[in-house]
């Protein structure tokens, strides 16, 4: 019983379990329709690419585990969320097409900028807004939701003005291969697996996420100890900044176009609960950067499974909502007081009835 308790106890336990259950709910429903119970597994190569729902799931969820990645650091460092990041990708997403295709072009068929530099420019922009979000919290003391809601309502309308308004197409073959695939796999987990290479080897070489949990856990104490804190708390929405300008360039490049309106909706949720999942407090402090790109993940399959259920595209929200919900209360300080509580009195009884015996 000791061994349990101190499993469940582990950070990565939370999104490691719920990975089982989604698991679990595929494999029942492939029984439930006749099918093998091994074909939520089953990958195969088709017209020389791969082909299954595992694979579906690493190419869909990669724009969440890029965001995660930024989302983990930003509450760890400010305990606070960036609700920004999916108008950031319409941004980016949009300011890197307006380029390609040039102001007031809406189907371009030849690049007016060269790719490079609109991809970089697009990179720049979500460095920028992540600065502007970064200097409202590090330097004015904004609390984080609230300076990141400014560019959540701004970043996607200033995205249409940038398009004119309108849907920008890009029908250039280069464009599309950050959507697409390089050799048999998707484009897109390449991006994220380096995404998350770059940054875990940062993470464990150098003192950065020593940094940036101890500035989460206590900011006045790490200025103390001679730490910047504004800086490393800059940095980190800068950081988030850039991966959102990565996830909105790779969904752009899937549908090879910029529509303001549909990239990067509801993906902050997303973020936040593929943290919350990842067994991280959204309190901040120490954190942990695995159990979020697992969470990334299970948040793409449990949305391929309400898909598969038949839920609308409308409606599958209010599920991962509920998620959010409980996962909170779970870390909720009083319900952890609560169930420590309980484990104490039972331990107490435990060892009253065996000094009586």
């Amino acid at each position: 019983m000791n061994k349990i308790r101190s499993l469940t106890q582990k950070q990565l336990f939370l999104p490691i379990f719920c990975v089982f259950l989604v698991l679990c709910s595929n494999i029942i429903y492939d029984i439930a329709q006749g099918n093998a119970f091994y074909n939520f597994f089953s990958i195969s190569i088709k017209n020389g690419v791969l082909y299954g729902r595992i694979i579906d799931i690493l190419n869909r969820g990669s724009e969440v585990a890029i965001l995660a990645i930024g989302m983990t650091l930003v509450v760890s460092c400010s305990a606070g969320t960036d609700i920004s990041v999916g108008s950031v990708m319409s941004l980016c997403a949009s300011f890197c097409c307006m380029l390609l295709s040039g102001y007031g072009v809406t189907s371009a068929y030849e690049y007016a900028l060269p790719l490079v530099v609109c991809v970089i420019a697009g990179l720049l922009m979500g460095c920028l807004c992540g600065a502007f979000n970064g200097a409202l919290v590090a330097y004015l003391n904004i609390q984080p939701m609230v300076a990141t809601l400014i560019l959540y309502s701004a970043a996607r309308a200033i995205g249409l003005l940038l398009c004119n308004d309108q849907i920008l197409y890009i029908r250039v073959d280069s464009f599309g291969m950050f959507g697409g695939y390089t050799g048999f796999l998707p484009t897109p987990i390449i991006i994220a697996a380096l995404c998350i290479l770059i940054v875990s080897i940062a993470l464990k070489k150098t003192a950065m996420g020593m940094y940036v949990q101890s500035v989460g856990i206590n900011k006045k104490a790490s200025r103390i100890a001679g730490l910047n804190s504004q800086k490393i708390i800059f940095l980190c929405y800068v950081l988030c900044g850039l991966c959102a300008a990565i996830a909105g360039i790779v969904s752009s490049s899937r549908t090879s176009n910029a529509d303001s309106n549909s990239i990067g909706l509801n993906y902050e949720l997303d973020a936040i609960l593929a943290v919350a999942l990842g067994g991280n407090s959204l309190g901040g402090g120490k954190f942990n950067l695995a159990g979020s790109i697992i969470g990334a993940y299970t948040i793409q399959a449990i949305t391929t499974t309400l898909y598969a259920l038949g839920v609308s595209t409308e409606v599958a929200p209010v599920f991962k909502a509920v998620v959010v919900i409980v996962i909170v209360a779970i870390q909720a300080p009083p319900v952890k007081a609560y169930f420590k509580k309980r484990r104490a009195v039972k331990a107490a009884a435990a060892e009253k009835e065996a000094v009586t015996a």
